[in-house]
């Protein structure tokens, strides 16, 4: 590779020797940046020792009362938010009395309750009857409905409860029931968190369908993930009703309208597919050859791509017709007639109605590489501009007026459109001000959110699993995951516990009964 030759120092005026050593600051900057970053990563491949962390050494006391008040103070609010709540329902009752003087004076009861928990093993040996008929036909008395295994519904439900909310292992799930004199192995353990959950398969794909009908707002994001030694992608969309999670090898655009079908296999070309074309430049000689073709709805993949094919398009247009397609698909089912998406600006989430989170866009500012004071003042004056606004928008939402709307838009235009001279932040800047209309919506639709956080919070459970448990081998044990991930979040966000949720669900006797969770997810709708 040539490099270029040094330019001529003693031929540059003052301006633009002070602008070049501006620049060379900054890619210094930049490089001890990336140097840092590869030396961490050299060292995470070598399994080299981490840095330690090393404790403040206690010089500047300036913030430590504030901390210490806090501290104080957190358990007085725990105890204040606990102190509402009542003690469940009592299960048994035993009456203690005592032996008294003569002549005493009964005064009823005091009341002292004690909460406690069983845990230990049951073995029942179900003697099933057996005849003959007549005809020499052998019958048998079926189990119980409870009952679909040699492990009883109760330890499916612990073993649920324990990987799926408590994060536990399969080696220390066998340690505990073990202990607890209950005989099984990893492989069984195994078997009943993957196998035989098509009931519950088929009320999380019900979730997202009830959730994309009747939402207002959805937020997404997506992390990675690691199945079968390959990098995945595990993608959330949910909101305060809901939460969904499905695992795929892409992340891409075409990925997420296919999520976005819940789980119907159909292509539609419709209205809604044509305008999705002509938004997105798509040739009008291929937008009237799709019209001429006939047949308007395809069952499946198959069926469609025979007809891609009569077409001959490149990859690039047949990509972009079949995402027209599965737009089609969802708005003939009545899916996000009317929901907006809420994202991190993330080019696979911009689809039907699109909004952008306030505190991604922020970032953006936060890091732009700064090497005089001067820049560093230019950029936390910005910073600072953002966050009054976003406090502004945020009292919006709680009382929206016409005024107060017009005032925000040219408010926006006025701190996106400021020119600083500092090349880096005016252009970020710049970028910020294109996507006017993304973090904008929320001055037409008050009820939608400014931040991704309800996702982000919402993955991070899905995060801890990957650092406590790795990856996934199966497709049975990927598709549990994101299963068992969804159906807790939903109940959590639903007030409904994941232990009664599972009792309802496996039939155990006397269980709390708790309706399906779709029905309460349009039940919940806010007026």
């Amino acid at each position: 590779m040539s490099v270029p030759p040094p330019p001529d120092l003693d031929a540059l005026s003052l301006d633009e020797l002070k602008k070049l050593v501006v620049q060379l600051l900054i890619e210094v900057t930049a490089l001890r940046e990336e140097n840092q970053q590869l030396g961490a990563e050299n060292a995470r491949l070598k399994d080299l020792p981490k840095k330690p962390k090393l404790t403040p050494g206690g010089m500047d006391k300036a913030t430590e009362p504030d901390k210490r008040a806090r501290t104080k103070e957190a358990p007085r609010q725990r105890r204040k938010r606990q102190s509402g709540r009542r003690t469940p329902p009592v299960t048994t009752e035993r009456t203690l009395v005592i032996e008294v003087p003569s002549g005493s004076r009964r005064r009823g009861f005091e009341n002292y309750t004690v909460q406690d928990l069983l845990l230990a093993p049951q073995v029942i040996r179900f003697r099933r009857e057996r005849w003959v008929t007549p005809d020499g036909q052998e019958i048998t008395a079926p189990l119980p409905p409870e009952v679909s295994g040699h492990f009883g519904p109760g330890i499916v439900r612990y073993v649920l409860m324990q990987h799926v909310q408590g994060q536990v292992t399969v080696e220390r799930l066998r340690a505990q029931l073990k202990s607890l004199g209950v005989r099984i192995s990893e492989g069984q353990i195994i078997t009943i968190l993957t196998a035989n959950k098509d009931a519950f398969h088929a009320e999380k794909d019900a979730i997202l369908e009830a959730g994309l009908a009747s939402a207002a707002w959805v937020t997404v994001d997506d992390t990675a993930a690691r199945h079968a030694g390959r990098d995945e992608y595990t993608t959330h969309i949910g909101n305060d009703r809901f939460a969904w999670f499905a695992t795929r090898p892409s992340k891409s655009r075409l990925n997420f309208l296919d999520l976005l079908r819940a789980g119907d296999p159909v292509y539609v070309i419709n209205t809604a597919a044509l305008a999705y074309l002509i938004e997105h430049g798509v040739p009008e000689s291929i937008v009237a050859a799709l019209l001429a073709a006939g047949s308007r709805s395809f069952d499946d993949d198959a069926a469609w791509r025979v007809h891609l094919d009569s077409f001959g398009l490149g990859a690039g247009q047949r990509r972009r017709v079949t995402e027209a397609a599965m737009v089609g698909a969802i708005v003939a089912r009545g899916l996000l007639t009317d929901t907006v998406i809420v994202s991190d600006d993330a080019g696979q989430f911009d689809v039907f109605q699109h909004a952008l989170c306030w505190i991604h866009a922020e970032r953006h500012l936060r890091r732009i590489v700064c090497v005089t004071d001067e820049q560093h003042r230019l950029v936390d004056v910005q910073r600072q501009l953002v966050w009054w606004f976003y406090a502004d928008l945020k009292l919006y939402k709680d009382d929206p007026t016409a005024i107060r709307r017009t005032a925000l838009r040219a408010r926006f235009d006025r701190i996106f459109g400021r020119i600083t001279g500092f090349t880096e932040l005016d252009d970020t800047v710049s970028r910020l001000h294109a996507n006017k209309n993304e973090l904008l919506l929320v001055l037409d639709r008050p009820n939608i959110p400014l931040h991704t956080n309800g996702s982000e919070n919402d993955v991070r459970s899905f995060v801890t699993k990957r650092k406590v448990s790795g990856e996934t081998r199966s497709a049975a044990g990927k598709q549990a995951r994101d299963t068992f991930l969804s159906l807790l979040k939903t109940c959590s966000k639903l007030a409904i516990s994941f232990w009664d949720y599972l009792g309802a669900r496996l039939k155990i006797p006397d269980a709390d009964r708790v309706p399906w969770l779709p029905d309460l997810i349009r039940q919940n709708v806010p007026a």
